[in-house]
């Protein structure tokens, strides 16, 4: 008994000796200089179709965080005074943000700030306990329209040569021209909208939740996260297929209007489908190890 009680008391004392009091009010201030960064950000993810899937990173970081709170108890708070440098960075960077215009910059360091919190008050042995939760928040940032137009126009020029190789293959006369295929009754221009920008960057995000949600093994999470890339571009090859047949041997008009922007939700199922067979055969090739009771 005596055992028992002295190797409890230090959990106790340790789990005191956080001051949440400063971390509550600190995190109030901080919310105060971050609250217009904040609203421009989730109005972004709200008009921008390219970025709605920012509305379920910080929710799957806050269950991930609260499906391992277990384990982060058991960590002693160990703070650092590092921590306090990670702080007036991330707040250099914000007023640098601003004061540029650089949205990403101003975003990006609220990551920044996160971790300066957690190693001020817990220490860096919780910030890499929580290196996971904390690093997918990266994702719920939108990509600087630079980067991003550097993104999109290989990806149009993939999608329409990928698409018009196959549907010459399949008989259908093409001549391609840039991210132009013309066909013999109408031309298709793969816009930037059907780049397939916006399935890639959800469908990455998805595929590291599902590798989370699904699997232990790390390699069998990174292969998934990684293949969700070649995926997206291949479903939405078959987009761009699916509507060049329709419109050679059916209706041109099916190339717009409702019926051609229904076709980005059955692509996006599609490439669900692709990601959940990648894994069933993953499985098949590399089952599980079982451990024996």
């Amino acid at each position: 008994m005596q055992t028992e009680v002295s190797t409890s008391r230090p959990q106790i004392a340790s789990s005191r000796s956080v001051p949440y009091f400063q971390l509550g009010a600190l995190a109030a201030l901080c919310l105060w200089l971050y609250w217009s960064t904040l609203a421009r950000l989730v109005a972004q993810w709200w008009h921008d179709p390219n970025f709605s899937h920012g509305f379920f990173v910080p929710l799957f970081s806050a269950f991930v965080v609260w499906q391992e709170r277990q384990r982060f108890a058991q960590l002693a708070p160990q703070p650092s005074r590092l921590g306090f440098v990670l702080l007036c960075s991330a707040l250099f960077f914000l007023v640098v943000g601003q004061m540029g215009a650089e949205l990403f910059i101003a975003r990006s360091s609220l990551l920044l700030l996160l971790g300066g919190i957690v190693v001020l008050f817990f220490g860096w042995a919780a910030l890499r306990a929580a290196f996971f939760p904390w690093a997918f928040l990266l994702l719920m940032i939108p990509i600087p329209n630079i980067l991003l137009n550097q993104i999109t126009l290989p990806l149009q020029l993939l999608a329409s040569r990928l698409a018009g190789g196959v549907l010459s293959l399949v008989g259908v006369p093409v001549l391609r021209e840039g991210n132009v295929i013309n066909l013999s009754s109408m031309a298709l221009e793969v816009a930037e909208a059907c780049s397939g920008i916006r399935s890639l960057m959800s469908l990455v995000t998805l595929a590291i939740i599902y590798g989370y949600l699904m699997e232990k093994r790390l390699w069998v999470r990174v292969l998934l996260a990684f293949a969700s890339v070649p995926i997206s571009v291949a479903a939405n090859s078959v987009r761009i297929i699916g509507t060049g047949l329709l419109v050679q041997y059916w209706d041109p008009a099916l190339a717009e209007g409702y019926f051609h922007a229904s076709w980005g939700w059955i692509i996006f199922v599609i490439s669900l489908g692709m990601l959940y067979a990648l894994h069933e055969l993953i499985l098949r090739l590399s089952p599980r190890e079982t451990t024996k009771s």
